[in-house]
């Protein structure tokens, strides 16, 4: 069997604005035909991670290479190659759909039947054919989010970054955003995804990097993060009042490992074994004269992983 091939390799890259560190030397690889994803709460470099990775923004210290070419001494190559699905939706919203996808077209050198051929392809993709003649503006957020994919798409780059492409949509949308991406990598595209949706890194992922305050903190395939915790369940207590109360009992109790307040008045623990623990901290909140509203029992995932390294949840 065939090696896979790196598509992007990335080594100690930083990113330093004065006295501030957004990207803390990170490295890793993203192999050919893989989908790679980047995640982390909003804040944690990400995105200024896409941005030097597209050779918008130089890096303070490091370089990395796309199919080869270096993002300092070979920009240009690295911009013929790859593909951006930028965090912010870059449309024209008083043309439609498939004057959008001309005017991107030419940009990127496409011309005549090749575009036009294209274009086409395209909105079939992306499921637009029907609204092609629309102007954007009267789109809803995922049709937007899709089209802003199906521009990326225009040239047949090998390599794609994807800054949270399903930002703000709904339901739907998002499903066929994440199964037109998981296609793509079958087709053999290369795919850096970021993201803050646990659940999306766990469904579409070959590899995972979690990102915290400018550094990777962990890196794998998701069974082999979710081995960091071990065993530990995730009990997760919606409480109604007492919470400092409640979480001074728990800090002595043996098999709680980690514990902190959640938004909303919650608590989450991280335990050895959530149903043995359970019925103790039902009895315990009795006799407390505390009345816990709701209690969710969460086998090791990545937020588990999150937690357990940070000690604080992913989306705080």
């Amino acid at each position: 069997m065939t090696e896979p091939q790196p598509a992007i390799v990335v080594q100690d890259l930083h990113k330093r604005y004065g006295q501030v560190y957004a990207v803390r030397g990170i490295s890793f690889t993203v192999y050919q035909g893989e989908i790679f994803s980047l995640l982390g709460p909003n804040g944690a470099g990400k995105t200024t991670t896409i941005s030097m990775l597209s050779c918008l923004l130089s890096p303070t210290q490091g370089d990395a290479f796309v199919l080869g070419h270096s993002i300092i001494h070979e920009a240009q190559a690295v911009k013929r190659v790859i593909g951006v699905v930028p965090q912010d939706v870059a449309l024209y919203p008083d043309l439609s759909a498939k004057e959008n996808l001309l005017f991107w077209g030419r940009m990127y050198g496409l011309r005549g039947k090749n575009l036009r051929k294209r274009v086409d392809e395209i909105l079939e993709l992306i499921g637009l054919q029907e609204r092609q003649k629309d102007r954007v503006a009267k789109f809803s957020g995922g049709m937007k989010r899709r089209l802003n994919i199906g521009i990326a798409l225009l040239h047949h780059p090998p390599v794609i970054y994807m800054d949270e492409p399903t930002l703000g949509v709904d339901p739907q949308s998002r499903r066929n955003i994440l199964d037109g991406i998981k296609k793509l990598r079958d087709e053999g595209t290369s795919i850096l995804y970021t993201t803050h949706y646990m659940e999306e890194a766990q469904e579409i992922s070959d590899h995972i990097a979690i990102m915290d305050q400018g550094k990777i903190i962990a890196y794998g395939t998701h069974d082999e993060l979710v081995r960091i915790v071990g065993e530990q369940d995730r009990i997760r207590l919606s409480l109604e009042d007492k919470q400092d109360q409640f979480l001074d009992f728990c800090r002595k109790l043996p098999g709680v490992e980690k514990l902190l307040s959640a938004e909303g008045g919650a608590i989450i623990l991280l335990v050895t074994d959530g149903n043995r623990l359970l019925p103790q901290l039902f009895e315990t909140a009795n006799q407390l004269g505390i009345r816990i509203s709701s209690v969710e029992i969460q086998e090791p995932n990545l937020e588990s992983v999150f937690l357990h390294l940070t000690g604080h949840a992913l989306r705080d």
